[in-house]
């Protein structure tokens, strides 16, 4: 197939519908892989899960990461702030005993005072005073962040804004802010892996997805960079862009 018309194929394959927090379709067929990190998050999350009387997930979008780790603690809560994902969310977690609430204001946060022997959080943003408000003494928030400077240069590729705003979000921000209210950082790390995409249609599938990195992001706009890159990655195969990661257990 010649370039264009493979470039064409890509930006046609990309327009499949995207739901939950899903991307199964370009990571469990390869088309897009990242560099393992230095932890695992399960790894760090599950024997304290099995531990807990009562958890709640941060942003547990459509609830497919959430539903594997079952069995969960005799009171599982989870709250999503993106509305497409709720019913997403509450038909795949209800059914399996987790009470799935809607969450608008981070700072408002709808439930008691030292309500939570364990907080989870993975990419999800939060409050640090509802964080100590919520949790028990003595118990922990456990969180992985995306860090602000995500896929900056898949920004600069395409010659769209890389201020995102939140440049200044990274461990040492994070850490320092949990401090401040009142927390004890157990463990912290931070990380810049990379995502590799083996075509253009994985790249136009991802951002898509995720609106929040190129606001103004389309096909049409950016046409003649996407051409580009799809032309780098007929030449090398594949082309990398660093993601940005960091890991904070905190104790109150």
């Amino acid at each position: 197939m010649k370039s264009m018309d493979l470039f064409d194929f890509f930006v046609k394959d990309a327009e499949k519908p995207f739901s939950g927090w899903d991307f199964s379709y370009l990571t469990d067929t390869g088309r897009m892989a990242s560099e393992p990190l230095n932890w695992n998050y399960t790894s760090k999350i599950l024997a304290s899960i099995r531990k807990a009387d009562t958890l709640l997930d941060m942003g547990t979008g459509g609830g497919e990461y959430l539903s594997k780790l079952q069995p969960f603690p005799r009171h599982t809560f989870a709250t999503e702030a993106y509305e497409p994902n709720v019913p997403i969310a509450r038909n795949r977690l209800e059914p399996l005993g987790v009470k799935v609430i809607e969450v608008k204001d981070d700072n408002q946060l709808p439930f008691d005072n030292e309500q939570f022997d364990l907080i989870i959080n993975k990419h999800e943003a939060y409050s640090v005073s509802e964080l100590y408000r919520i949790l028990k003494p003595g118990n922990h928030f456990i969180t992985q962040q995306v860090g602000g400077k995500d896929h900056i240069d898949l920004n600069e590729a395409l010659g769209a804004n890389a201020d995102n705003g939140y440049s200044h979000w990274n461990m040492k921000y994070a850490v320092d802010e949990l401090k401040n209210a009142g927390f004890k950082i157990s463990k912290s790390f931070e990380q810049f892996p990379y995502t590799r995409f083996y075509d253009v249609g994985a790249i136009i599938y991802y951002l898509s997805a995720i609106p929040w990195q190129i606001p103004d992001f389309s096909v049409q706009k950016y046409y003649d960079k996407l051409l580009q890159i799809h032309e780098e990655i007929q030449k090398n195969g594949y082309i990398d862009f660093k993601e940005h990661r960091f890991f904070i257990i905190a104790v109150k």
